[in-house]
């Protein structure tokens, strides 16, 4: 059962509210993840509360539970020197990373100029509600390295 400190492996598929497809995951490695680190969407997590191997759910998650509303003020002008797109031709719509004081973070191009580019700092799902069709494949007890690193760790994971 899919508790605080269960790895489980679980395969997808995400629809926005009109009912088009955003990601399918059936096609690849099942998702794994540590419940109850914080490591998928709250939304998601409390949905998967309880559930077993074979079960299968599917959950409507509101923004607030999902990826947030979208923020004010999170656009933004950047010297396009700070993105990193490996050499690719900058477009809107394209996700690339920045440097931030906290690390790279990924954001969307909004409009390219000569030298600045506008970027959106909120995440492309933000104040989106969607829709998850779920299937888990697999749940097992954390390893301790697991739980001392606080996610999961192999195939579907985090490999170091």
């Amino acid at each position: 059962m899919i508790e605080k400190d269960k790895v489980v492996l679980f395969h997808y598929s995400l629809k926005n509210e009109q009912g088009d497809l955003i990601e399918d995951s059936r096609k690849g490695e099942p998702l794994a993840y540590m419940h109850g680190h914080g490591g998928i969407i709250s939304g998601l997590e409390k949905a998967l509360e309880g559930k077993s191997e074979g079960d299968h759910i599917d959950v409507t998650i509101a923004a607030e539970d999902g990826y947030g509303e979208r923020k004010e003020g999170m656009l933004q002008r950047v010297s396009a020197k700070y993105l990193k797109h490996a050499g690719k031709k900058l477009r809107p719509g394209m996700q690339v990373a920045v440097s931030t004081d906290k690390g790279n973070r990924m954001v969307t191009v909004v409009k390219v100029g000569l030298k600045t580019v506008d970027i959106d700092g909120n995440h492309p799902l933000a104040g989106l509600t969607l829709t998850f069709n779920v299937d888990i494949v697999d749940v097992r007890d954390a390893t301790d390295e697991e739980k001392e690193h606080g996610h999961a760790h192999g195939p579907g994971g985090h490999n170091h």
